[in-house]
């Protein structure tokens, strides 16, 4: 199939498409990024925009910096460039690591860091690292910028607080400190598939001991859950195998998923707790390596 009719706009500034997106008479208007989740929509006519507003002229929606012990990465970033990025790399390993399991290169080359955010698929890599990692989502509009906490900013599947006249700027999130580590563990049906459940976790060191963990689950809700008992479990313990299996343990007490198509609630809990016991282990082995 191909897409119904639209109008299409290609505005150069951020002013001038949120101008765009209110001035369509009332019919439905459509953010371009890349395009990855967006076009095979259009395709099987599921999404029928009358307006499509392609964003991609927009350079300054291309930019990654890092000032103040805050990464900033723009919306129109290509996920493929931060996966490369040095900057990304060193300052938030994880948002690196985990882009990698991403589709596959084609699709990384074009797909963005905003658009995976604003499309808030509850299995998706990138929105379950922004909650792990406490991030702030920055969207703009005619009232000006807003600041939207991660945890704040995915209301259900496929649904967040982007209002229908606001575009999703950047992404900002605190750059990862010494002695910090970091893991994204997921599984799925095939190498580079949909995963079932993924789990992304930070674990910083005080000396032998956790200072600091953070844990976020995909594919057990609705949109990413942070595991806090997980975190208050481990906080101040050796993160010793024993230590990460019982905080594991604890976590799974908080989360209930849901039957589907692709697996029982109790496969994925299973899964959930083996993927927790990974990934915190692999951060504890990258976080003594950064000391």
């Amino acid at each position: 199939m191909k897409p119904a009719a639209f109008d299409y706009l290609s505005p150069t500034s951020l002013t001038a498409a949120i101008q765009a997106l209110n001035s369509t008479d009332g019919g439905t208007v459509k953010v371009l990024a890349g395009g990855q989740s967006l076009m095979p929509q259009l395709n099987f006519r599921l999404a029928q925009p009358s307006t499509l507003v392609d964003i991609n002229g927009i350079a300054a929606l291309n930019e990654i910096s890092e000032a103040g012990g805050l990464l900033t990465v723009g919306a129109l970033v290509r996920q493929r460039t931060a996966e490369r990025s040095d900057v990304v790399r060193r300052a938030c390993p994880l948002m690196a690591e985990a882009i990698s399991l991403i589709g596959y290169p084609a699709i990384r080359n074009r797909g963005t860091i905003g658009g995976s955010l604003a499309h808030a698929d509850p299995g998706a890599e990138l929105p379950t690292i922004a909650v792990c990692l406490d991030a702030e989502i920055v969207v703009e509009g005619p009232a000006g910028e807003r600041v939207i906490p991660a945890a704040e900013f995915f209301t259900g599947a496929f649904s967040t607080r982007l209002a229908d006249d606001e575009i999703l700027t950047a992404v900002r999130v605190r750059s990862a400190a010494s002695g910090t580590g970091a893991a994204y563990e997921e599984l799925s049906r095939k190498h580079v598939g949909f995963a079932m459940v993924g789990v992304a976790a930070v674990v910083r060191l005080d000396g032998d001991t956790v200072a600091e963990a953070r844990v976020a689950v995909s594919g057990v809700g609705t949109t990413p859950v942070r595991a806090n008992r997980v975190e208050a479990a481990l906080a101040g313990q050796a993160p010793v195998e024993k230590a990460i299996a019982d905080a594991a343990a604890a976590g799974l007490e908080g989360i209930s998923p849901t039957s589907d198509l692709h697996a029982s609630a109790a496969y994925r809990r299973h899964v959930a707790g083996v993927l927790i016991r990974r990934a915190l282990t692999s951060a504890t082995t990258h976080a003594r390596e950064n000391r």
